[in-house]
């Protein structure tokens, strides 16, 4: 008893803070006291360590439990240096409920700290991505079943497209139960097909877009729409939606896997200009309408011409065009056209392009200096033939020769232009 007594203030001392080291002077001075401490006298001399691997668990135990030592001491024991370090003793249950938990914050902190993989986890995941905003593109491929009717001669058709168009939008706003639930960004003319790229900028409206084309009620509204619009007896469409390399159509059971697939398409292009035009002209035939309620509708209907005027926008394409007092057939770019405009433009190509740019919008800045950063190592050829590419694929059949002509006129290429039109003319500009 005096033993254990003696060494109760050396037994009791302050427990190490956590996550802390200890200097080696004081390691040094812990261990010498050790080697004169009651353990001596207890039997387990300077060496302790050697004492435990003889001893059993229960023996350990009432040795420990005898001389009144807290967990602590066994657990934080520092041993002389050459020492190897062999297991503690088995402490007794009773004992092992003054363990102080280990890192330093509490239990209730530990088990409430989120894990990988978690739920935790999950929920600061939904929280981040809650604020971005729902947009995905799909696209949808139509084409008539009747041999007579070319939905894409139809839209190509300059006074047929105002029709075919109002069509579309009045379908698409029954399919989403509202004008702007989806956006038409493009209509692309493939034979024998009539491509509508879409964007959905609301889960909630693309879901309502998936169901109305699955349950048929999108194919209904459209061939209901185009027959009023044509003034045709009949139109039978077939669908098909695609988003990407998925065919929707397959797994429109599965709706939560389409939305997944058309969120995952972004949009790769702004609203085309026509596409504006076309959107323009049906808010002013409403508003002519709503104005003139006397008219039946097939009056409005006849008020579709082939120019759709805006300010800032392209012209529709002309029939014929004046260049040094000749009239000469005005049409669409050949891959000639573009080969020969890259050749010979040479160093003002960009001047070129800031003249297009005015009516285009996918040459608008900074695309031009964006180009001639991109394709300085190519060279000029490159550079001017990119930028005509861009101008191309933006404006499709609205890509005349008349607009590139206006344009070379304007920067002094009359040579470039007469060699475009075929007149052999080598002159200097």
């Amino acid at each position: 008893m005096q033993a254990a007594a003696g060494w109760a203030p050396s037994c009791h001392r302050s427990p190490r803070p956590p996550c802390s080291t200890q200097p080696s002077g004081v390691k040094a001075r812990e261990a010498q006291s050790l080697s004169s401490s009651p353990l001596a006298a207890a039997g387990l001399g300077a060496a302790p360590t050697l004492a435990w691997a003889a001893e059993g668990p229960e023996e350990r135990g009432k040795r420990w439990g005898n001389l009144g030592c807290p967990q602590g001491l066994a657990q934080g024991l520092w041993l002389p240096s050459g020492l190897s370090p062999r297991p503690p003793p088995a402490i007794p249950a009773a004992l092992q409920q003054r363990a102080v938990p280990w890192p330093c914050r509490s239990a209730e902190a530990e088990a409430a700290a989120p894990r990988p993989g978690g739920s935790g986890c999950r929920r600061v995941l939904k929280m981040a991505g809650s604020s971005a905003p729902w947009i995905g593109s799909a696209y949808l491929f139509l084409q008539s079943t009747c041999k007579t009717i070319a939905l894409p001669s139809l839209y190509e058709s300059s006074q047929k497209k105002p029709s075919v168009f109002k069509a579309l939008k009045l379908a698409l706003a029954d399919s989403t139960g509202s004008v702007n639930g989806v956006d038409m960004l493009k209509v692309h003319c493939s034979h024998p097909h009539l491509i509508v790229q879409l964007k959905f900028c609301k889960q909630e409206n693309c879901r309502r877009f998936l169901q109305s084309y699955r349950e048929g009620v999108l194919q209904e509204s459209l061939q209901n729409h185009l027959q009023l619009a044509l003034a045709m007896t009949t139109v039978p469409l077939e669908m098909e939606l695609k988003a990407g390399n998925e065919h929707l159509d397959n797994m429109l059971k599965d709706e939560d896997r389409c939305l997944e697939c058309i969120y995952r398409e972004k949009p790769d292009r702004l609203r085309d200009e026509e596409i504006t035009e076309l959107e323009e002209y049906l808010q002013s035939l409403i508003l002519h309408q709503n104005i003139n309620n006397n008219l039946p509708a097939k009056d409005c209907a006849s008020l579709n011409s082939p120019s759709l005027p805006s300010p800032g926008s392209s012209p529709s394409p002309q029939v014929t065009f004046l260049f040094q007092g000749q009239q000469f057939a005005n049409r669409t770019l050949t891959p000639d056209d573009h080969q020969k405009f890259a050749k010979l433009v040479s160093k003002k190509w960009k001047q070129v392009g800031r003249s297009l740019q005015r009516n285009c919008r996918a040459l608008r800045d900074p695309v031009i200096d964006n180009l001639a950063l991109e394709y300085d190592r190519e060279g000029l050829y490159e550079q001017a033939y990119q930028l005509l590419l861009r101008f191309i694929q933006s404006e499709g059949k609205k890509a005349t020769i008349a607009r590139l002509i206006a344009a070379l006129e304007e920067n002094g290429l009359t040579s470039l232009a007469e060699e475009l039109l075929g007149l052999h003319s080598h002159e200097d500009s």
